[in-house]
């Protein structure tokens, strides 16, 4: 056991999980090209393939998470609402506190069968990021620019979009708006007092109007709202280094199902409930800081092997001609080819280290550090 988790904090077997994430990835933003002209034809077909090209990319992450790192998931949920995952379409709300709350997120999407067709509220940048985020503009993900007036229009127009779609999906909320930091924490609590607003000790207050607009132009097509509250035995702080790394975790999410017609259609009413909602997210925070679980009962949601497949599938498919001209390179032992492969080599580490990066927190956005910003609540 030592032994293969040596290896799989080795260099090299790093760089082979990078090295056929990102140049399948890039296939498939190819391939996703290719179905433009389909949308002019059939846009509910282009729509399902882009779903089955989208999970050939998202799930090598959850394959990372699941099957390499050896990450246990347990849901803690009212059995009741338990079958209903997976068969409705929902907003999903998840706290912001750890570096990789979006792939756990993700982790839960593939566990019940909507991870091809999860969106996300995102910002404008990362549309822009290749893989993902070229991925991502296929999945009409809606994103933002984090400017209300802009953001109003388009976003309400985004989301009126996915009211046809074809296949059930969650929509994933970051509802604070940026990840916890101790900074962003202390600026919204001074924004919370200047409100009259209760102090949150584990969350930054709630960004409602994006909440308000996500139900507002969801209703009839939503069913629910899905609570969720993230955390990680152990007083752990994962980031993808440590699971590429191989490292274990364990996450804990306790997901609560609120029909979306208990929420109030009333922008300031639907505010007050927003506000509400993270006070109770606040107490069962608290709740497992003390006790080390949340309250309810439990279940683990059974892993699917699609996701494993799908990586083992590209591997074959990408290290045989890797494998062929390393080959190559050994024989001719050409000085230039030599320093050409280093070269790439290097490029992509960087490239990888890159992308990592933008998952950290001291890396995370600058947004929620001015209080100007908080206050357009």
């Amino acid at each position: 056991m030592a032994l293969l988790q040596q290896l799989k904090s080795q260099f090299v077997c790093q760089m082979i999980i990078w090295y056929v994430f990102l140049v399948s990835g890039l296939i498939i933003n190819l391939l996703q090209i290719c179905t433009l002209p389909l949308w002019l034809v059939s846009k509910q077909l282009a729509r399902r393939i882009n779903i089955r090209l989208g999970y050939c990319i998202s799930s090598q992450m959850v394959a990372a998470l699941e099957w390499w790192s050896g990450t246990e998931c347990t849901l803690y949920t009212d059995p009741k609402s338990y079958p209903l995952y997976g068969n409705e379409n929902a907003i999903v709300v998840l706290n912001h506190s750890h570096e990789i709350d979006f792939l756990c997120g993700w982790t839960f999407c593939d566990r019940f069968g909507v991870l091809g067709s999860s969106k996300v509220l995102a910002k404008k940048e990362l549309s822009y990021v290749p893989v993902i985020g070229w991925m991502w503009y296929f999945l009409e993900i809606v994103f933002c620019k984090r400017k209300w007036e802009e953001d109003r229009r388009t976003v309400a127009q985004s989301l009126q979009n996915l009211r046809d779609y074809p296949e059930n999906y969650w929509f994933l909320l970051f509802c604070e708006g940026t990840r916890f930091t101790p900074k962003k924490h202390q600026i919204s609590m001074q924004v919370a007092e200047s409100k009259g607003l209760p102090k949150l000790k584990y969350h930054l207050l709630p960004r409602t109007k994006g909440f308000w607009i996500t139900v507002q132009n969801l209703r009839g097509t939503v069913a629910a709202v899905y609570d969720s509250t993230l955390n990680f035995r152990n007083n752990e702080a994962p980031n993808l280094l440590g699971v590429l790394n191989g490292r274990k975790y364990h996450a804990d999410l306790y997901v609560r199902r609120i029909p979306l017609e208990l929420i109030p259609e009333d922008e300031a009413e639907c505010a007050a409930w927003l506000h509400k909602l993270y006070q109770e997210k606040d107490s069962f925070q608290e709740h497992y800081t003390q006790t080390g679980r949340f309250p309810g009962p439990t279940v683990s949601p059974p892993q699917r092997p699609w996701a494993l497949i799908n990586w083992l599938f590209w591997a074959c498919l990408l290290l045989y001609p890797l494998g062929l001209l390393l080959a190559q390179l050994i024989s001719t032992a050409s000085i230039t080819t030599i320093l050409a492969s280093v070269a790439v080599c290097s490029a992509v580490s960087l490239g990888v280290r890159w992308m990592i990066g933008q998952t950290e927190i001291n890396r995370s956005s600058s947004y929620g550090n001015k209080e100007v910003h908080l206050n357009n609540n």
